[in-house]
Formats: structure tokens, sequence, C-alpha cells
């Protein structure tokens, strides 16, 4: 693969609310340097839904010699805001790309779930509840098809206004997205049980169409049968409804690191043999699901957590004395794989 990457969290900003509340420069220059020397990541997704904190982490990355996909994620915006952020967005990209870095602009990701307006439902979960009935789907997807492309092509334009980097959209398969736009052909990409056997064979499906293909997102859960569920893994987790702050699990789970780690092994190896250019493992630390060992277990939020470090609230970790997070096993295994690919 030519970019090899991993997302990380700025904080995605929910009804006005910000996440990763520990976000700081200095966190994030740190954070960025591991990823570059001790991951052997060559580029790096940065993703949230706050600009400045957007800018700030690219800047660190461009300066590393990273490249930088801009990745703005809007939650629960209307169209004309969205259009709005991407606007914001664009321009602070352009200046991190003058600099000197490759600079890739991700206009926003899976929008027919995570955004109103595409999908039935005034809440991602009402959205997603669409999903899971074929009947609705099937009613759905032209529609989601038409609706996605048409509010793509303003967004492109918009974004090209402002940026003279390359442009594409992290998608979820449903949405039928017209690529002529775009420069690469990116997918938000998880294997889950129910069709794994046809996993290889959507990879290369992607690939035959041209474009370099990005897997923009892609990764398991820390608790045991998260790899079967795919993309699904944080449903076991309880939300408050308004901020959407995770609150404790809904049940009891087997914490299996072993499990996540060879899920990304296993997936690195499908996409490296069906010829994807660049590959963003989802994600570096999810600082909101922080790892909670020692009181009740539905409260080890880590174990939902797709993090490939787990995040402690009240001590610094062991491996790196000047990190708040441990390394899971996940993290070793993608540093050998991208050391070694």
């Amino acid at each position: 693969m030519r970019s090899r990457g991993i997302s990380y969290d700025t904080g995605f900003v929910h009804h006005g609310v910000i996440g990763h509340r520990r976000f700081t420069s200095e966190l994030v220059e740190r954070e960025l340097r591991i990823i570059r020397d001790d991951l052997h990541c060559n580029a790096v997704r940065i993703m949230g839904g706050d600009p400045e904190r957007l800018e700030i982490a690219a800047t660190h990355a461009a300066d590393l010699g990273l490249e930088v996909w801009f990745s703005p994620y809007p939650l629960e915006l209307t169209a004309d805001e969205m259009l709005e952020l991407f606007a914001d967005c664009a321009v602070r990209a352009e200046r991190v790309r003058r600099r000197g870095a490759e600079v890739v602009f991700v206009a926003g990701a899976e929008h027919s779930l995570m955004n109103r307006g595409f999908l039935p439902g005034d809440h991602l979960d009402e959205r997603v509840q669409t999903l899971s009935d074929p009947e609705r789907l099937r009613e759905q997807i032209g529609v989601v098809g038409a609706r996605v492309n048409d509010f793509l092509g303003k967004a492109v334009t918009l974004v090209r206004q402002h940026f003279g980097g390359k442009v594409t959209y992290a998608s979820v398969p449903l949405e039928r997205v017209d690529w002529t736009p775009f420069d690469f052909l990116s997918v938000d990409l998880y294997r889950a049980a129910a069709y794994a056997d046809r996993f290889a064979d959507g990879i290369r499906d992607l690939v035959a169409q041209g474009k370099p293909v990005a897997i923009t997102e892609f990764g398991s859960a820390t608790y045991q049968g998260a790899g079967d569920v795919g993309a699904r893994g944080l449903e076991i987790v309880e939300y408050d409804r308004t901020t959407r702050a995770p609150l404790r699990l809904k049940g009891e789970y087997a914490r299996d690191e072993e499990g996540q780690a060879a899920y990304l092994r296993e997936l690195l190896e499908a996409f490296d043999a069906g010829g994807v250019d660049s590959t963003f493992v989802f994600t570096f630390a999810l600082y909101d699901h922080p790892h909670r060992p020692d009181g009740d277990p539905r409260d080890d939020l880590d174990l939902a957590s797709y993090g490939i470090v787990k995040v402690h609230e009240d001590r610094p970790g062991t491996a790196y004395p000047d990190m708040p997070w441990e390394p899971k096993a996940a993290f070793a295994a993608l540093a050998d794989y991208y050391k070694t690919h």
C-alpha cells in the first residue's frame, strides 16, 4: 500500500458539545510523533468537528512529514451547516498544504447515517434502524444515493474553490457514490461475520473501478466477538440521547485484545492483496471511552473502543510514561505490519 495510515480523533461535535476534553497542542504533537515513529505510519486521517482543532493537528502532522487526510466529520447537521463547515475547513486545509505537505481533503463521512436529510430519522439510532430492515432499506436506497450525490456535487465544487489538493469522501456502500468528481474512491469498510465470505470480492470490485481506493475506516472494538459485528461494536454502549456522551456498557463483556489485533492484521492482508492504495485504521485513541478495570465491568468503556491504545483517566501509562494511555495488542500488531509491508 502506498499510504499506511491511522485515524486521529480531535473531538467530535454533537449538538454543540465537543469531545476529547484532554486535547492540547502538545499532546497532539507527541501522539502524532508516536504514530510516525513507532507505528510506522506515513499518513494520518485527522478527524473531528472543530475546524481549529483539525488545523492544529493537521499542521503538526504536516510538520512531521505525514500525508494529511483533513477530515471534518459533521454529526447531525443540515446540508447548509455541513457546507459552511467544509468551506471553513477547506481554507484551513489549503494553509496546511501550502506548508509543503501532501494533503487530501475528505468531505465528511457516512452522511446518510450521520446527518439529517438523507435517511428517515431525526437521530443516528433511528437511521441505523433502517439498515436492519431489508424492505425499508430497498425502498430508500435509490433515494439516498440521489440525495447524497446531489449534496456531494455541491460540496466538491465548494471545497475546490478554496483547496488546491486532492478531494475524496468517506462513504458507505449503500450511498452508491458517483466518484467522477473525486480523486480517490474512499469507503469505510468493516468485515462482519454475515458477509465475511464476500469480503475479498468486494475489495476487488472497488479496485476494479479504476480510481485509487482508500479504506478510510476499518477496525474492531476490544471485546470478545467484536470482530463479528464489524462497524457496530459501539452499539454495546449506552449513550446520552442529547450529548451522545458514553455512559456505560449495556452488559458485561470479555476483553479480547488479541482478537482486535488479529482482525486488523487479517484486514490489512486482505487490502494489500486486493490492491488498495491507502488504509486508515480506526483509530488511535478514543478519549471518551476510557479504560476502567477496577470497578463495575459495565463502566469499562474501552471494551467498546476501536482505539489501539486504552486511555486511563487518572494515571499515566507504563510503556509511555508521559502519555495517559497504554498500548493494546493491536498497537504492536499494526506497528509490525506497517514496518514490514
